[in-house]
């Protein structure tokens, strides 16, 4: 092992002899000695390197003994966590032991010292001094990750400026002008170019609405999290209003039931139900009306029979259930990745996006989103999230 991998341990004796049998009892491939013949010599050291695991102090030098040293050492900050061991000849234990805490010594040993006691008790010091810097290492790691995402943060910042203005613009643009060739232009184009030009318009429309939901998505986290008590009727019927036309194209019924209030973030938990609600009547089977039924209720975790939630802690568990076209059990979890879509645009219009939002929000409310379904027999999603 290299010598800068190595535990480094400081010896203070004025005698020779007396560091040589330390280094010889407590002979280690994993130890790396340094010693010193007296107190001044181990502050100069001390002052110079301060990664050491431990020291070991005489207490009976002449200048300055032991406990001037360990006092003097005390005083530097960045050594005042460093173990030390007082070791002395002196047979007034009660005296010198009391003097040695004082001091701030960690522990004390008389002398002739007992191999087998010093080995274990400088082996504790050695793996705390290991733990403690594998802790150092580790927070230091974590706060340069911490750094990397508030910088990562900041460039997505800058992203959903640029998705947001400059990129929305010249698609605005696009639809405008192919609008008005359409309309103003359409008996100079052959059927050919005509449809050439709704598809370009179609495909921008795709476009600025993937940019739109791409926003949603990342700005989720965004929001400030304040939670209100909140009557999930109230977002429902909001979320009605706004899909009106889409309700009554599909001849759609909405029936909300048995509703209780919920502890929400208001903006995001309405995403939520227009997502769910959107995708539903998206959904739908042909020639047959769209019915949705939601219904929420406080339950305790402990009748709830998901394995992820918590027994002791109520829940507000919401039901979202639609008879559309369903999806096979086996796209359960797959359906709420970002992008992930069963089906092709010219079938169902659409980004993939709509419910990765939707787990994203709820993951936000410290809760989980089931989904399950069978192929033509509708969907149901249930979501459970903390009452309190």
């Amino acid at each position: 092992m290299k010598e800068n991998n190595l535990v480094k341990i400081l010896l203070v004796d004025d005698l020779p002899e007396n560091l040589f049998a330390l280094e010889l009892i407590l002979s280690n491939k994993n130890y790396f000695f340094v010693r010193a013949n007296s107190g001044n010599e181990a502050l100069k050291i001390l002052l110079r390197e301060q990664d050491f695991a431990i020291i070991l102090m005489d207490v009976q030098m002449p200048e300055m003994d032991g406990f001037e040293t360990v006092e003097l050492i005390r005083e530097i900050e960045t050594l005042k966590n460093v173990p030390i061991i007082f070791l002395t000849a002196s047979m007034d234990r009660s005296m010198y032991i009391f003097k040695g805490y004082q001091a701030g010594a960690v522990d004390y040993m008389i002398k002739p010292l007992i191999p087998e006691i010093l080995k274990a008790k400088v082996a504790v010091f050695v793996e705390l001094y290991l733990k403690t810097h594998e802790l150092l290492v580790q927070n230091e790691e974590k706060e340069k990750q911490a750094e990397e995402l508030r910088i990562a943060n900041k460039e997505l910042l800058a992203f959903t400026y640029i998705s947001s203005h400059d990129m929305q613009e010249p698609l605005r643009k696009m639809q405008v002008f192919i609008s008005i060739i359409l309309k103003e232009e359409k008996d100079a184009l052959s059927d050919n170019g005509k449809d050439y030009f709704q598809r370009i318009q179609s495909s921008a429309e795709r476009m600025q609405k993937l940019i739109i939901d791409l926003l949603a998505f990342s700005r989720i986290n965004e929001t400030d999290r304040k939670f209100e008590k909140t009557e999930l009727s109230t977002i429902i019927d909001d979320v009605k209003v706004e899909l009106k036309d889409t309700i009554k194209d599909k001849n759609a019924t909405i029936e909300a039931v048995e509703l209780c209030s919920a502890n929400i973030i208001p903006f995001q938990f309405r995403q939520l139900i227009y997502n769910l609600i959107s995708n539903a009547l998206k959904f739908s089977r042909a020639n047959i009306p769209s019915q949705i039924t939601i219904k929420s209720k406080i339950v305790k975790g402990s009748k709830l029979n998901v394995e992820k939630l918590s027994p002791e802690k109520n829940y507000c568990h919401i039901t979202v259930k639609d008879n559309g076209i369903g999806f096979e059990p086996h796209f359960s979890e797959h359906i709420f990745g970002v992008f992930q879509k069963l089906h092709s645009k010219e079938v169902y219009v659409g980004t993939g996006i709509g419910l990765a939002i939707v787990k994203k929000i709820v993951e936000n409310h410290n809760g989980i989103i089931t989904a399950t379904s069978d192929l033509n027999e509708g969907a149901t999603f249930d979501i459970y999230i903390p009452a309190n």
